[in-house]
């Protein structure tokens, strides 16, 4: 799914409980500044991220990874070209039902 501003979503599996998803960035693209009830863990397969979780900003390359607590405001800018695996507990509904 083209989520617009050079990033894009794509649903690799999921269940009530637990989802995966991967999300591409284009150079210079950002995941807006958000929060969200669920648990989530970002792992960079890709390019390099500046990651910020409640006003920390963590430099992110390929084999990094952080927790976003539950309800904890966090978002992304891409430094370089590349794809997180984002992975959510439980299930974004929302991503299911766009």
């Amino acid at each position: 799914k083209d989520l617009g501003g050079g990033t894009s979503r794509r649903i690799l599996a999921w269940n009530d409980s637990l989802m995966a998803a991967e999300v591409s960035f284009e150079s210079g693209s950002e995941g807006a500044m958000h929060t969200h009830p669920h648990t989530q863990c970002s792992y960079v397969l890709s390019g390099r991220f500046k990651y910020t979780i409640e006003g920390e900003c963590k430099e992110m390359k390929p084999g990094d990874s952080v927790i976003v607590p539950s309800g904890a405001e966090h978002g992304t800018l891409c430094v370089e070209a590349g794809t997180l695996l984002d992975i959510f507990t439980p299930a974004r509904e929302d991503f299911i039902r766009a």
